[in-house]
């Protein structure tokens, strides 16, 4: 490709949803590697292109389709004209949206091809069906999603970190031991990355008869709303603490299921206070940034007080590190957990290393807070509302925390002084985040600190 071409690929990539560097300039942009996976009109090519931006680098990947006529379908996805090898100009486009394309990669799963750097892989004992057309699913931020039919989605890792991705490790280790909370892989595609095999793709079930547990509390919130002042949560339309519960086991299971399959260990005291300072430093930044916090920060400053106290270790496993509510999917037999990537853009020895499982708790339990006042932001009813999200939040935390402990998860003594501390390291976090994004939402993470929990 020519440096002319590198410019439209800059150009592009800013524009992208998925493009981590928003707002800064790229001063420089290099093709790592090309791989052309096939050859003709259309021609489908996969890169791995380096941007720099300041001091930092970030690496992305693209599946580039080449037509010398471009379908009226795809050209909203045109980034712009090349010319090609000896082919003349050919139009370059985001072939993740080109159903005639993308057929090749569950393909290549199948048959385990080996191409330039890209490697495919299939899951030993399972067959893939390579008849299935593609469609990219418009809803994510930080990668791009192909669901095949109602068989397959594919993640394709946009930003790519050196080494295996989190969510490949833990799904396949999960599914090899025979979890029944996760959807199952058929196939991955890795390549080279500074020497590492990279991760750059994942191909799972399509839970195509499921509904994601952010969008059910919701409705459940909804039903309360709507339902007499007199009718009580339990026996409104949409009551969801069974849900929870049920959550809240299947949770328990993960957990027990990752400390089988991964190592596990033990932070001791002094780490636990290492911890608990970076806490008090992250607040002691939060409340110099939002002032709203510090007439709360002597709650959250307890918390942490008594975390330090400690005199014993804890036990750290794999977990998942991103855990909410949109997560989370019930299929008709039992609820089912995606996405174990953890946070994105994170160092990735950060989102392989040992946690405690009350961090994934913590995160849920959260969850259910948003889910219950976020509908509340700008509700003409919201101050006479109040009362039903603290009931609706109250009930299913209560019913999500007895599901997990059903489950075989253990939260008593000490256990709940730890989960209290990440809850409200969660919510502090959350307040700074709202304050920047989207300030009508403060009042969500700043309800954490007035009530609920050891104090």
């Amino acid at each position: 490709m020519t440096t002319a071409s590198h410019g439209l690929l800059a150009g592009w990539l800013t524009e992208q949803r998925w493009f981590a560097g928003k707002g800064h300039a790229i001063d420089d942009l290099s093709i790592d590697s090309l791989t052309e996976i096939r050859p003709g009109d259309p021609g489908l090519v996969h890169l791995i292109v380096s941007v720099r931006q300041a001091d930092r680098r970030t690496r992305y990947q693209l599946l580039a389709g080449l037509r010398a006529e471009l379908p009226e379908r795809l050209k909203h996805v045109l980034i712009g004209t090349c010319q090609w090898a000896d082919e003349g100009e050919r139009y370059l486009y985001d072939a993740a949206h080109d159903a005639a394309l993308t057929s090749d990669l569950p393909a290549g799963m199948a048959d385990e091809l080996r191409v330039g750097d890209l490697t495919f892989h299939h899951v030993p004992g399972t067959d893939i069906d390579t008849g299935q057309r593609s469609l990219v699913l418009t809803a994510e931020q930080s990668n791009t999603s192909l669901v095949y039919g109602d068989k397959y989605i594919l993640k394709l890792f946009r930003q790519l970190t050196p080494g295996v991705n989190p969510e490949l490790e833990i799904v396949t280790g999960l599914a090899a031991a025979g979890s029944v909370h996760v959807a199952r892989p058929y196939g991955w595609i890795e390549a080279p990355v500074d020497g590492e095999p990279t991760t750059l793709a994942i191909m799972q079930e399509f839970l195509s008869n499921a509904g994601d547990g952010w969008t059910m509390a919701l409705t459940s919130v909804r039903d309360l709303y709507a339902s007499a002042e007199d009718v009580p949560a339990e026996e409104a339309g949409g009551d969801f603490a069974a849900e929870s519960f049920r959550l809240g086991t299947a949770t328990a299971e993960v957990h027990r299921q990752l400390a089988e399959a991964f190592p596990t260990g033990t932070i001791e005291p002094a780490d636990i206070k290492q911890m608990t300072e970076l806490f008090r430093r992250r607040l002691d930044r939060a409340v110099a940034e939002v002032p709203a916090l510090g007439e709360h920060a002597d709650v959250a400053g307890r918390a942490f007080d008594r975390l330090a106290e400690l005199g014993h270790g804890v036990p750290v496993q794999r977990v998942h590190g991103d855990y909410h509510l949109g997560q989370v999917m019930r299929t008709p037999a039992d609820w089912v957990v995606l996405d174990f990537e953890g946070e994105p853009g994170q160092p990735l020895a950060e989102r392989r290393a040992l946690d405690s499982p009350l961090r994934d708790v913590a995160g849920m339990l959260r969850s259910f807070d948003y889910a219950a006042r976020h509908l509340l932001a700008d509700h003409p009813e919201a101050e006479s509302l109040e009362g039903r999200a603290l009931e609706w939040s109250t009930r299913n935390r209560a019913a999500f925390l007895a599901g997990y402990t059903e489950g075989g998860g253990h939260i008593g003594g000490d256990d709940a002084v730890l989960l209290r501390a990440l809850e409200l390291s969660k919510a502090v976090y959350e307040v700074v985040y709202e304050s920047r994004n989207r300030p009508a939402w403060l009042p969500i993470p700043l309800a954490a600190f007035t009530g609920g929990g050891p104090a």
